[in-house]
């Protein structure tokens, strides 16, 4: 008899909801729009596995209604501060994610924020498509440029570095705020009171976590460059969002390019910096390719069939369990980030940090 799992969506590229469908009883929200808890609850009672995305909850209350047959929760995301980790762990719950596969394309999509921001890029083509582009003026749409500017990375782990990587290509000094992370060919490490003080381009890589909440907030931008941009790739929560807002639109801060949102997916109840001219806003679209949202697909699947063969997860969370029942190993640094960096006083240079 087949085992039953529950994913979060009907459709997924590629071809690993197929797979998963020829070896376990498949239930899928049947919804068009974001599930909640209690519509996944609704289809979860006898479930061995979930498949969900970065951004369904997946707490207690679920896993509950899933009932003791619950032996693994797999992502198809880099990110998991979604679930509910410690409810997952009393309940032997194997968590899986996907490193490993995004870290290329989710650098390609910073430097496209990096670039799109510094020269106006949204600006610019929006005077186009609304046809007020009537005379060449010299002084319209004037960006900053990236070639040889000074890059400053929050965060040094798979992303990081491959953001360096390209930057390299620019010309670009780089630096990296990562306590766990020393000078490497790419990039110096610096403590964050002179990365933000001597960055053009200050660019986020680090997960959400109580330590990274607000990390970039009022005081962080004050200490930035007035012609700097802020570059988010990361989590929504890492930015607080009405300071950077009141940064940009006061001229304290010259961009920023944001791929992720506190509050997502917005619908129609747009965040204001959404329409902020000196804002490049895009719908957390990092890793979306069509080759990488396919494996991130499948590595979940993979998981799935894993556990629910008696094999070990290929792609457990950072210190969590392998197999169900067991007890955690010691946390590793598999997410978008090195360990998290706990924020470092403005003022100061140190690159003390603590372990998320």
């Amino acid at each position: 008899m087949k085992k039953r799992v529950l994913t979060t969506r009907e459709i997924l590229p590629g071809r690993g909801l197929e797979r998963l469908s020829e070896a376990a009883d498949v239930v899928a929200w049947p919804g068009a729009g974001k599930p909640g808890p209690g519509d996944l609850a609704a289809l979860a009672s006898g479930a061995s596995g979930v498949l969900a995305l970065g951004n369904d909850p997946v707490d207690g209350a679920l896993m509950d209604a899933a009932g003791p047959s619950l032996r693994v929760i797999a992502l198809a995301s880099m990110g998991f501060d979604n679930v509910d980790r410690a409810a997952a762990a009393e309940r032997g719950i194997v968590v899986t994610h996907t490193p490993r596969v995004l870290a290329e394309t989710t650098a390609d999509l910073t430097f496209a924020l990096i670039l799109a921001a510094r020269r106006r890029l949204g600006a610019a083509g929006a005077s186009l498509a609304n046809g007020s582009w009537e005379l060449f003026r010299m002084h319209d749409y004037l960006g900053l440029d990236v070639h040889a500017a000074t890059l400053g990375l929050i965060g040094y782990g798979q992303i990081g570095r491959a953001v360096a990587r390209r930057a390299h290509g620019f010309g670009m000094r780089v630096l990296h705020h990562d306590p766990y992370a020393p000078d490497d060919d790419l990039s110096a490490s610096v403590g964050l009171a002179t990365l933000l003080a001597e960055s053009d381009i200050v660019s986020l890589h680090v997960p959400l976590t109580e330590e990274t909440r607000h990390l970039i907030s009022a005081r962080e931008l004050a200490a930035m460059k007035p012609t700097a941009t802020l570059v988010s790739t990361s989590r929504g929560g890492v930015v607080d969002e009405e300071a950077l807002l009141h940064a940009v639109r006061e001229g304290r801060l010259h961009s920023a390019g944001l791929d992720v949102f506190e509050r997502e997916p917005m619908g129609t109840e747009l965040s204001p910096l959404v329409t902020e001219p000196h804002v490049v806003a895009l719908p957390h679209i990092g890793s979306a390719t069509e080759a990488t949202r396919a494996t991130m697909v499948d590595t979940a699947v993979d998981n799935i069939l894993d556990v629910l063969a008696g094999r070990p997860a290929r792609t457990p969370l950072p210190g969590g369990p392998a197999v169900p029942g067991t007890t955690a190993d010691t946390p590793t640094s598999t997410h978008t980030s090195s360990p998290t960096p706990t924020p470092t006083p403005t003022g100061t240079t140190g690159t003390a940090g603590a372990r998320s």
